[in-house]
């Protein structure tokens, strides 16, 4: 991309009911810590199930990453993460959607 060729650029206000991801990526960077892995990690999870065509829909995604963030705050660590904490909830937010896609699927 030459942005000197391109010239001028137009941004606009994001459209958040559009796309609902936006706000949960806003909402896990203002809570910190290992919010943003849980998000990642969802978001990783569900595009990766929705992409395999497993019986999920688009617009599940974000319906699986704010369940897995909601599961999560009871156990949300801001102070003293680790490295190990980080893939401890990566690992279990990975678990989280899986589980709620079958439920999501059965209905």
């Amino acid at each position: 991309l030459d942005l000197a060729q391109v010239g001028q650029m137009t941004f606009m206000k994001p459209d958040h009911e559009k796309y609902p991801c936006i706000g949960l990526a806003y909402e896990a960077g203002r809570a910190g810590g290992t919010m943003t892995a849980v998000l990642n990690a969802a978001n990783e999870a569900a595009n990766e199930m929705f992409r395999e065509d497993v019986g999920l829909g688009f617009l599940d995604i974000p319906k699986l990453i704010e369940s897995a963030m909601e599961a999560h705050k009871d156990d949300h660590k801001v102070k003293d993460v680790t490295l190990e904490d980080i893939l401890a909830c990566d690992a279990w937010a990975r678990q989280h959607v899986l589980e709620q896609s079958e439920t999501m699927k059965s209905t």
